[in-house]
């Protein structure tokens, strides 16, 4: 079973990558037979979302070869990480567009959420919360926070005390809700 950790900002210099390799080393030195794989929302140039059709109500049928692209990245996992910056206490423009663009990829799937920013990423986080919940995504009750202040040290991601732990659970959580 594949879970897929996706890195949800595009921004240059963004502080999320090194956090997303490093959660991506975490879950492939775990021995339970799952396979984590990183998705990088900068890989896909997805357009605002524009289409006239619902993306529930498209059955994957997506016009833009862009988006068909991203959907068969989406569609081949069986669970998610979102790694989620906090901007202006919520989500990023550019990973609701992307999210937005899909529907029957997302649905009823498992997701844990990884945030960061200077408080930990928990307004993001929130958010997030509410937009899965439309689709039916089994949630992960606890939620990883890395703050920007104390984590990140000249650029690269230094995990905190305890959050070597904090990820274990989340993914043991995560892939209780995937089996």
């Amino acid at each position: 079973m594949k879970i897929g950790i996706v890195l949800g900002t595009i921004r240059k210099g963004r502080n999320g990558e090194t956090l997303a390799k490093w959660l991506l080393e975490q879950g492939a030195q775990r021995e339970t037979g799952f396979e984590y794989e990183l998705i990088d929302l900068a890989d896909f140039a997805l357009p605002v979302l524009d289409s006239e059709g619902i993306p529930m109500a498209l059955e994957k049928n997506y016009e833009d070869e862009v988006v068909r692209a991203w959907s068969a990245k989406v569609d081949a996992c069986d669970a998610f990480v979102f790694v989620t910056p906090e901007y202006n206490h919520s989500v990023p423009g550019a990973f609701k567009n992307a999210f937005d663009h899909l529907a029957p990829e997302w649905a009823g799937k498992p997701i844990a959420f990884a945030g960061y920013s200077w408080s930990g990423g928990k307004l993001a986080v929130s958010a997030w919360r509410q937009v899965v919940d439309t689709l039916q995504m089994k949630q992960v009750e606890q939620a990883l926070e890395f703050n920007l202040g104390t984590e990140w040290v000249e650029g690269a991601y230094q995990p905190a005390a305890g959050q070597v732990e904090n990820v274990a659970a989340v993914l043991d959580a995560l892939e209780a809700l995937t089996k």
